[in-house]
């Protein structure tokens, strides 16, 4: 991912095709390594190619991957659909039993000395 950000930063800053120096001395101002073996097997995926379309094409591939709640709602839609067998329900989730903690206040307990007045206004 710090090669793709590297890269994404160069386009950014208006170089269409970043080398391989371009993202190692953004990876190196940054103190991170810079793998030449990674760089270089990434520059020869996206070389040629318009950078908005690699972005549109990883959407395209993050839409396909489950979401939370998704495995829920095929759990339950499966054994309304017909069909022999169904799936079993799922499970319902355990219920996380509630720890309240203390919250530290800022506030600073004085004692009280009734014997005392105590003026600010003087």
């Amino acid at each position: 991912m710090k090669i793709v950000a590297a890269y994404l930063l160069v386009v950014l800053g208006g170089n269409p095709n970043p080398s391989a120096d371009d993202i190692r001395s953004i990876l190196e101002s940054v103190g991170a390594e810079a793998e030449d073996k990674r760089i270089n097997h990434f520059l020869a995926e996206v070389k040629g190619k318009d950078i908005t379309e690699v972005i549109a094409a990883g959407w395209e591939k993050f839409a396909s991957v489950p979401s939370c709640g998704s495995v829920a709602a095929i759990g339950v839609a499966a054994p309304g659909s017909g069909g022999a067998g169904g799936a079993p329900a799922a499970e319902e989730p355990k219920k996380e039993e509630k720890v309240e903690e203390k919250e530290e206040s800022d506030e600073v307990k004085l004692p009280v000395f009734p014997s005392r007045k105590f003026s600010f206004l003087t």
